[in-house]
């Protein structure tokens, strides 16, 4: 079993408090059934997640729209789980959504999933996105140095020169220099590493 499926069905399991249905989405093979729980009126969170986080594992496109939704949660789990699942579900959709989501100043706390997903991914629309997040987060004061680091993480994982300026300028900043040095060094071409 996959050790994020296991981690989300011990969870929600303690939410369904032993409500019968949640061995039966946790079982079942049909993917409709699954689908069916995404829309209809009335059901509970954990269902909602079960059935979504299923169906992007199982790479069907039902499960998009519900898992962005929890990729923006306030619980961090469910952000974590829906991460997992949106990378694995192949929808071309994906990057997008959680660009706009990275990006969006007014959930800025929730940003830190969609950055480590946009990490992950390695879309044409990863490098952007985190460059305009930790631009942001350069101003004096800003309060959401974990998301800043994710975004320097992140810059130095993609490896991409359009990263170099806004990197340069994290240097300036205590609680993301080292982080920033280590970026920098992962770019090919960084003038010290050797490369052309």
């Amino acid at each position: 079993m996959d050790e994020e499926l296991r981690s989300l069905t011990d969870r929600l399991r303690h939410e369904a408090a032993g409500a019968a249905e949640f061995d039966r989405l946790a079982a079942t093979a049909d993917l409709d059934e699954l689908a069916a729980v995404l829309t209809e009126p009335g059901r509970p969170l954990w269902a909602r997640e079960l059935a979504a986080f299923r169906l992007g594992l199982a790479g069907d496109s039902r499960a998009f729209e519900s898992l962005v939704l929890l990729l923006n949660h306030r619980d961090p789990e469910r952000c974590v789980s829906a991460a997992h699942a949106l990378a694995r579900l192949g929808d071309p959709r994906t990057a997008r959504a959680a660009a706009a989501l990275a990006t969006n100043e007014l959930r800025v706390a929730y940003a830190l999933h969609p950055i480590r997903l946009l990490t992950e991914l390695r879309a044409p629309e990863s490098v952007p996105a985190l460059i305009t997040t930790l631009r942001r987060r350069l101003s004096p004061h800003d309060p959401y140095r974990r998301v800043a680091l994710a975004c320097v993480e992140g810059l130095g994982a993609l490896g991409d020169a359009r990263a170099r300026p806004v990197l340069n300028e994290a240097l300036a900043h205590p609680a993301l220099a080292e982080a920033a040095v280590r970026a920098l060094a992962r770019i090919p071409g960084q003038r010290g590493r050797g490369a052309p």
